[in-house]
């Protein structure tokens, strides 16, 4: 099932230039204005319960009562904050069998509603 979570945050872009450098090497600010409108707990429409959120340099996830966690790894996906948040995103959503992408200036989520 294919469902929308979220339109994208207009700022995102706003958040890697120069002089917003948070110096955390990793692009917490990059990080935190994406997953912005996922912290609160979004209800997918078979009533189970998704939100996203960092601390630190983990990103957790939770689908219902399955949670997963990724890393902003540098070494492994850098140096671009892009990559290295794309893949902790990526290492976060296996872990609970959901895929979580953009299109069209949207945030959507792929997953098994639960029989």
């Amino acid at each position: 099932m294919k469902t929308e979570l979220a339109p994208l945050n207009p700022d995102i872009e706003a958040a890697l230039r120069p002089e917003k450098n948070d110096r955390s090497g990793v692009g917490v600010h990059y990080a935190d204005a994406f997953l912005k409108p996922l912290k609160k707990k979004i209800e997918l429409p078979d009533g189970t319960k998704f939100s996203a959120k960092r601390r630190g340099l983990k990103i957790t996830m939770a689908l219902g009562t399955n949670k997963g966690e990724g890393l902003l790894r540098r070494i492994d996906n850098g140096p671009d904050p892009k990559n290295m948040f794309q893949g902790a995103i990526e290492e976060a959503s296996a872990q609970i069998g959901v895929k979580l992408h953009v299109e069209d200036g949207k945030i959507w989520l792929e997953y098994e509603p639960a029989s």
